[in-house]
């Protein structure tokens, strides 16, 4: 075995030999990534599609990539509604933007604390963050909590706090900065007569880049696609998210088609004609888009900041 390694610290074409792969399976890799790429990709060129494709063509021949005839309607009722779905629209991007910096502080500083040895109450506190990991405190009780207790009910911030930490992302920053972080940069840094506060914004958080990327991510997935917060505490409907609004529009058509002998002519007429399925796919473009838009910027700074930070001996 150590004969080998100073083979190939010797020779750079032993360490190309042993690590190359072969032909055969490098086909049988790439095959294997483009089938897992097209079960991700096909599904959403498949919505597209439906949400172009009219009604008669729907129900001639069903859902398929090659419609009969295509439509705007479901798009233009969407238009008709812009301006509660723009006002949504806002709130989410708000929520989703302002609800991401604060937890991304909430969670790493406190990831950070946990992981410093020097704390001495991280044993009890690691327990407190991780019960709710295992243990809910019952939606009645949270509900109290918010409305009563905190009085955020019918504000923004009732879209925003409740997820802007969890258990889960806490661990992972407590594990993060106690594998990944040297040690010796944070006693270097406390031998110089840094502050931990100046430890932690001028050190820890620049070489965390990839710990802040990811967790960034999940927040900002979170906050975009949360709707029940919104049905549990906002009665307000210009505070609205764009999922809770898109959700009631969808209600309304379910409405609208089954009770459509019970209503008037026009609106039976409005309902009969109304294109439900090509709508319902609309409504899951429009969520979908812009957090498809935004997420290749973060996935393109999780991936530069891989190679950010490290230690020279």
């Amino acid at each position: 075995m150590a004969k080998t390694k100073r083979k190939m610290e010797e020779d750079p074409e032993v360490l190309s030999k042993i690590i190359r792969v072969k032909p055969v399976t490098n086909i049988i890799f790439s095959a294997i990534f483009v089938i897992l790429a097209l079960t991700c990709i096909i599904p959403a060129i498949f919505i597209v599609v439906i949400s172009f494709s009219s009604m008669d063509s729907i129900n001639e021949i069903g859902y398929s990539f090659f419609p009969t005839s295509l439509s705007l309607d479901a798009y233009a009722y969407l238009w008709n509604n812009r301006v509660m779905i723009g006002t949504a629209f806002l709130v989410s991007v708000f929520v989703t933007i302002v609800g991401t910096v604060i937890g991304l502080f909430l969670t790493a500083a406190m990831g950070y604390a946990l992981s410093r040895s020097s704390f001495k109450l991280k044993g009890i506190y690691t327990v407190l963050v991780f019960i709710p990991m295992v243990f809910g405190g019952g939606l009645v009780s949270t509900y109290n909590v918010y409305s009563s207790v905190l009085n955020i009910k019918d504000t923004i911030w009732v879209l925003i706090l409740p997820l802007a930490v969890s258990s889960f992302n806490v661990i992972i920053c407590k594990t993060f900065f106690k594998s990944t972080i040297p040690q010796s940069i944070l006693e270097s840094a406390e031998i110089d007569g840094a502050s931990q506060m100046r430890t932690y914004f001028t050190i820890v958080l620049p070489i965390s880049k990839p710990l802040l990327a990811t967790i960034g991510i999940l927040l900002s997935f979170s906050y975009w696609n949360d709707w029940f917060l919104s049905l549990m505490y906002i009665s307000n409907t210009k505070l609205y998210s764009l999922q809770a609004v898109l959700m009631s529009v969808e209600k309304n058509i379910e409405f609208l088609a089954q009770n459509a002998d019970t209503m008037g002519a026009s609106i039976a007429a409005y309902a009969t004609n109304m294109p439900k399925e090509p709508m319902r796919m609309a409504m899951a473009v429009v969520i979908v888009l812009p957090i498809a838009c935004v997420y290749p910027f973060f996935q393109q700074y999780f991936v530069s900041g891989l190679t950010i930070g490290s230690v020279k001996e």
